[in-house]
């Protein structure tokens, strides 16, 4: 737990390594400045902060009496209970990163928001699902149920009629799985209701003789898209017969009417404020070839706002193979976004996979004030200001030519004032095999992050919202490259 919000009575002390002394400084003076209280800073006679411990702190640090508490470098090691009874003031790990102090003290921090309910049920479709083998089937069923459907929708091939419905639905049903069936066979949809599907994809002028006979939910449709007409009897039949319903006014793809589709599901809210609506948003998010995260965003807002209660989507082009995971962080954001009144910003940063939410930045001053401070052969990266940086006591190159950085570290080539001041070069300006992997595979990620506008952090993962971490490097301990700009 963070220590209380300071005042102006509190004085804290920061400790940190030699290296980390000046960045910190520099950023504890904006926040003291903004929330109005003392500080001061020491270095327990060490260059790296990653290597404090409780241990070499009680052996070398000072408190002085007016201190009120002390924060830690979060790399620190040891009981700080140790450190409290020895010297009677209030302990805590702060942050790694010293660039995350202004969250750890409340600026810039994101906004609570519970982001565990929804509105909107979200039907994944398994495609042209009587083609494949049953274990196929559920293997990608549970797949989609993991990443946030509710049911699973069994489509069959148009213009086929398969026997394997039955089989199929069963199979689903038995794992425990809610189904719905996507065809316009009749064979095929008696077999699926009569296995245990719930919900019928879909229900026309063409099919509503016999399809209101099967005693399930059907969702109703135009008979062509822009017939508005035809769904309002539609509806009215429905109604008359006691047929459980929910519409769907059919989303056009982009370039093949999709705002005048818009405009339709507003019409028919308006019209019938209490009908249970579906939109199917892969006609969107499949058939335009764009990270999908956006769209699936922007549908989530329309869904939540118009009050439709269900999508259908699915994840077959590769550019939306995470749209049932990206549509389930959407419509919690957008849930609680419409509820509380508020812009869906600071909420959650998981639909923010390509860049990131927010930077921490490095001013040129503090990379060059670092470099000129290292004392060991050890390599630094960072990824700041348009360039990837590469130092270690030897130089500083720097440019947004990942090779030449590394001919130059390598081979002791100084011959361009654009990346550094030079390099005295190792014996014969070699590099060791298992040293030159480690730059290659970590400059490669700088490079990638400088790329994206993401952020880069030697020997940390780079996160990509809801699809996870990518590991860093794991050969950080053996070369010795620690954390230098952590406080």
């Amino acid at each position: 737990m963070n220590l209380p919000t300071p005042n102006s009575t509190d004085t804290i002390l920061f400790v940190t390594g030699r290296l980390a002394e000046p960045g910190l400084r520099e950023v504890i003076a904006g926040i003291a400045e903004k929330l109005g209280f003392s500080f001061e800073i020491t270095v327990p006679g060490i260059q790296v902060a990653a290597l404090l411990h409780v241990n070499l702190l009680l052996k070398r640090l000072i408190v002085p009496p007016q201190i009120s508490r002390v924060i830690l470098p979060g790399w620190c090691h040891g009981e700080l209970s140790e450190l409290e009874q020895h010297f009677g003031k209030p302990f805590e790990l702060g942050p790694r990163d010293l660039y995350d102090l202004p969250e750890y003290f409340g600026l810039s921090k994101r906004r609570a928001a519970d982001l565990s309910r929804y509105s909107v049920e979200i039907l994944a479709e398994i495609n042209h699902a009587t083609r494949m083998p049953l274990a196929d089937i559920v293997s990608q069923a549970k797949a989609l149920i993991g990443s946030g459907a509710n049911m699973i929708d069994v489509g069959g091939v148009p213009g086929e009629s398969s026997p394997r419905m039955a089989e199929i639905v069963t199979i689903l049903r038995s794992e425990g799985l809610r189904v719905s069936i996507d065809s316009f066979d009749r064979q095929e949809v008696e077999q699926a209701v009569t296995a245990g599907a719930e919900l019928i994809l879909s229900c026309n002028h063409s099919n509503v003789d016999w399809v209101t006979t099967l005693g399930v939910e059907v969702v109703a449709i135009p008979d062509v898209p822009h017939d508005l007409v035809s769904l309002d009897r539609l509806i009215a039949r429905l109604r008359e017969e006691a047929t459980p319903f929910r519409v769907d006014p059919i989303i056009e793809p982009i370039g093949m009417g999709f705002t005048a589709s818009l405009q339709r599901y507003l019409r028919v809210r308006e019209k019938h404020p209490d009908v249970p609506m579906m939109m199917g948003i892969g006609n969107i998010t499949e058939l335009t070839e764009v990270d999908s995260a956006g769209v699936n965003m922007i549908l989530a807002a329309v869904c939540e706002e118009l009050g439709i209660q269900s999508v259908l989507t699915t994840q077959v082009a590769n550019w939306c193979r995470s749209s049932v995971a990206e549509f389930d962080a959407a419509r919690r954001l957008m849930h609680h976004a419409v509820a509380a009144r508020t812009i869906p910003k600071n909420l959650g940063s998981a639909v923010v996979m390509l860049r990131d939410a927010r930077l921490k930045p490095k001013s040129a001053e503090s990379l060059q004030r670092l470099a000129a401070a290292l004392t060991d052969p050890n390599f630094r990266i960072f990824a700041e200001g348009g360039e990837l940086h590469l130092m270690n006591r030897h130089g500083h190159w720097h440019g947004p030519d990942v090779f030449r950085i590394f001919e130059q570290a390598t081979s002791g080539d100084s011959d361009s004032g654009i990346y550094g001041k030079g390099h005295v070069p190792q014996p014969d300006g070699a590099i060791d095999r298992s040293h030159a992997f480690y730059l290659g595979y970590e400059l490669a990620r700088a490079e990638i992050a400088l790329h994206l506008g993401k952020q880069y952090t030697q020997d940390e993962p780079m996160h990509w919202g809801l699809l996870g971490p990518t590991r860093a490097s794991s050969t950080a301990a053996l070369h010795g490259n620690n954390h230098e700009e952590m406080p």
